[in-house]
C-alpha cells in the first residue's frame, strides 16, 4: 500500500479513497502523535478545523471533528474558510493543531485532509509518517487509549473566523487600492466571500464570478484552472485587472486589462521588485521551484535579484524560506507565500499585494509584468502510467537525454510524478513553441510505452 500523505496531505475521491472511517482515524491519530511529541504537554489541546464548500467536506468535517474530540481535543469550527485563513487562525488563536478539507484545485468529487501544527505551520514529513503508522497500526485493531467523562474534547463554533482573517489581510496591506476596479473569480470555493469582501475593504471596486458555491460547482470551468471566464469579464467590464483562485484560495493567478494570463512566475516578479523597492526582499533573495520559467530565471538575474530552486511543491518553498530566513517564494502555478504574513501560499494576500502595487506605481498590470519574458512552455500530463518508475526507467532516461541535447542551453526538459495525482508531468521548454511542443509530445509517447 503506497504512502497516505502527499505533498499536500491526503488526497483522494470522497467517500471512495477518502472514506469518513479514514478522515476519523487519521485525525484519532494525529492527536495521539502530537501529544507523544508533547505539544499538548501542560494545557488541554485545541483545533481550529476549517473546510471547503465541497459537499462531501460536510461530512469529512464530522468525522474530523468526532475523532478528535474523541481523542480530547478541543475544537473550533471555523466553516468555510480558505486553507490560508485555518493555518492563520490556528496560529492567531494559538491552537495546537489546524486541519482543513480541501482538494485544493481538484475537482468537486476529490477531497482530501491537511494538517497543520502549532503556529500554522505545515507538518514535517516525519510527523506525517508517524501519523500515518499509528493509523495503519490502530486500523489493523490495537486498541486507542480513549479519555472518557471530562477528558473527551468540547466543541463549539467559532464565528469570527472570518472578520479576523479578513482584517488581517487588510492589516499588512502596503498600500490602499481605491480608483481599482477588479474582477474576482472565486471558483465557487473557499474564498468565495472572503475574497471580495478583502478588495473592497482595500478600496477597489469589486465585481464577481464564480462566487456562489453549491457544494459541487467547485472550480467547475472556473477559477485559477480556467482562465477564460475571468478574461471575458474583464474585458466586459473595464477592469484594470482580475485575480482567479482555486478550490482552497491557497494560489492566485490573474489576467491584466487586456484579459492577457499573468502567471505565478509573473507575480512572484512583480512582488519580488516590490518587497525590495520597501526594503523587506530579505537577503535580496525569491524561492521558486524548478518548474519556473526560464524566463523568471533571467528576469531576475537581469533585476539583480537572487534565486533559489527547489523541487516542485509549495511545502518545499516553504521549507527553504524557513531554512534561510528569505521573505519571499511561490511556484508558476500561482502558490505564493509572503512569509513575513502568512504560513503558507494565500491566493487572497497574494491577490491584494498585486493589486496595491498596481495601486500604487500608477502602472497597469501588464507594464509591470512585463518585467519578465515568458519562454513557451508546454506541459503534458500522461494518466494510467506506474509514476513511481520515472527516476528508475532507462528508457526514459535515455529519451530525456535525447531532447535535452536537441534543446542545447535554449531550452529544459523536466519529468516528475504528481504528488496530487496518478500522473506523470512532461514539461519542455525551449525557445521556439513548436519545438517545444514536439519534443513534449515526443516525450509524453516515451512515457506511455515505458510506464504503461
Amino acid at each position: 500500500m503506497g504512502r497516505l500523505f502527499g505533498t499536500d496531505g491526503v488526497r483522494g475521491v470522497a467517500n471512495a479513497d477518502l472514506t469518513a472511517e479514514l478522515a476519523l482515524g487519521l485525525s484519532v491519530a494525529a492527536a495521539h502523535v502530537l501529544a507523544e511529541a508533547g505539544t499538548f504537554e501542560g494545557h488541554r489541546p485545541v483545533a481550529v478545523v476549517g473546510r471547503d464548500p465541497r459537499a462531501s467536506g460536510e461530512f469529512l468535517e464530522a468525522a474530523v471533528v468526532a475523532g478528535l474530540a474523541s481523542a480530547g481535543v478541543d475544537v473550533l469550527r471555523v466553516g468555510v474558510l480558505p486553507t490560508p485563513a485555518v493555518a492563520y487562525l490556528t496560529g492567531a488563536l494559538g491552537a495546537d493543531l489546524g486541519v482543513m478539507l480541501s482538494a485544493s484545485h481538484n475537482a468537486m468529487p476529490d477531497n482530501g485532509v491537511k494538517f497543520f501544527a502549532r503556529g500554522g505551520h505545515k507538518l514535517a514529513d516525519e510527523l506525517e509518517d508517524r501519523i500515518e503508522r499509528t493509523y495503519r497500526a490502530h486500523a489493523s485493531g490495537e486498541p486507542w487509549d480513549r479519555p472518557t467523562g471530562a477528558g473527551v474534547g468540547r466543541v463549539r463554533e467559532y464565528d469570527q473566523g472570518f472578520d479576523n482573517y479578513v482584517a488581517h489581510l487588510i492589516g499588512v496591506l502596503p498600500n490602499r487600492m481605491d480608483g481599482l476596479k477588479v474582477v474576482i473569480d472565486g471558483a465557487h470555493g473557499a474564498a468565495a466571500r472572503v475574497s471580495p469582501e478583502a478588495f473592497a475593504r482595500a478600496g477597489a471596486e469589486v465585481i464577481t464570478i464564480g462566487t456562489e458555491p453549491d457544494g459541487l460547482n467547485i472550480n467547475h470551468e472556473c477559477g485559477s484552472t480556467h482562465l477564460d471566464k475571468l478574461r471575458a469579464a474583464v474585458v466586459e467590464h473595464g477592469a484594470d485587472l482580475g485575480v482567479a483562485h482555486d478550490g482552497d484560495a491557497d494560489r492566485c493567478l490573474a489576467v491584466d486589462a487586456k484579459g492577457n494570463e499573468v502567471d505565478g512566475d509573473q507575480i512572484l516578479a512583480v512582488l519580488a521588485l516590490a518587497m525590495r523597492e520597501a526594503g523587506s526582499l530579505r537577503k535580496n533573495t525569491v524561492v521558486a521551484t524548478v518548474m519556473s520559467n526560464l524566463g523568471f530565471k533571467l528576469a531576475m538575474e537581469r533585476e539583480g535579484v537572487d534565486l533559489v530552486q527547489t523541487a516542485v511543491g509549495d511545502r518545499y518553498v516553504l521549507e527553504e524560506m524557513k531554512a534561510h530566513g528569505f521573505a519571499l517564494g511561490g511556484e508558476q502555478s500561482g502558490h505564493v507565500i509572503v512569509l513575513d504574513h502568512a504560513t503558507t501560499g494565500d491566493g487572497t494576500l497574494t491577490g491584494l499585494m498585486l493589486a496595491a502595487r498596481v495601486a500604487a506605481t500608477g502602472r497597469s498590470l501588464a507594464d509591470l509584468a512585463g518585467v519578465m519574458e515568458r519562454l513557451p512552455q508546454i506541459l503534458i500530463n500522461v494518466r494510467d502510467v506506474d509514476k513511481s518508475r520515472v527516476k528508475t526507467s532507462e528508457e526514459l532516461a535515455t529519451a530525456v537525454g535525447a531532447a535535452e541535447r536537441e534543446l542545447g542551453s535554449t531550452g529544459r526538459v523536466l519529468l516528475r510524478s504528481s504528488g496530487t495525482e496518478p500522473l506523470v508531468r512532461v514539461m519542455v521548454e525551449a525557445a521556439d513553441i513548436d519545438q517545444a511542443k514536439a519534443v513534449a509530445e515526443r516525450l509524453a509517447d516515451v512515457v506511455k510505452s515505458a510506464l504503461g
